[in-house]
C-alpha cells in the first residue's frame, strides 16, 4: 500500500499538473530494476510530481509497476494513462497539492452578460 494517501481533490489537481509535463524515466522491458527506481527516486526529490514512460509490457504489467513504483519509492500513484505512469512524493519542504478549483458551469453565455456587440 502506498505511504501517501491522496484525496479526490488532490490527485484531480495533481492530474491536471502533470498534463504539461514530459516524462522523466523510461520504464524498459527489463521492468523496476535499481537502477531505476535511484533514478526515480532523483526525479521525485527534484520534482516531485513525475511521469514516467513505460516502453515495454502489458497494461497489467504497467498497473503492477506503478503500485510497485509507488511503494517502494514512499510514493503516490496518481494515475496510468497508456505507456506513461505519473506518481506523486512531496518535496522535503512538505508541500502538499493544492486542492482543485471549482470547475466553472459550461454552456452559453447569457445574452446579458455577452460581450459581444449586437
Amino acid at each position: 500500500m502506498p505511504a501517501i494517501v491522496l484525496s479526490p481533490a488532490e490527485r484531480s489537481a495533481l492530474r491536471a499538473a502533470a498534463h504539461r509535463l514530459s516524462p522523466v524515466v523510461t520504464l524498459g522491458k527489463a521492468g523496476v530494476t535499481e537502477a531505476l527506481l535511484a533514478e526515480t527516486a532523483r526525479a521525485l526529490a527534484s520534482h516531485g510530481l513525475i511521469k514516467v514512460r513505460a516502453i515495454a509490457g502489458e497494461r497489467e504489467d504497467r498497473a503492477l509497476w506503478l503500485g510497485e513504483l509507488a511503494e517502494r519509492l514512499d510514493a503516490a500513484p496518481v494515475q496510468a494513462i497508456g505507456r506513461v505512469l505519473v506518481l506523486y512524493r512531496p518535496k522535503e519542504d512538505g508541500e502538499r497539492p493544492a486542492q482543485a478549483a471549482p470547475r466553472a458551469a459550461h454552456g452559453r453565455k447569457s445574452a446579458a452578460k455577452s460581450s459581444r456587440p449586437r
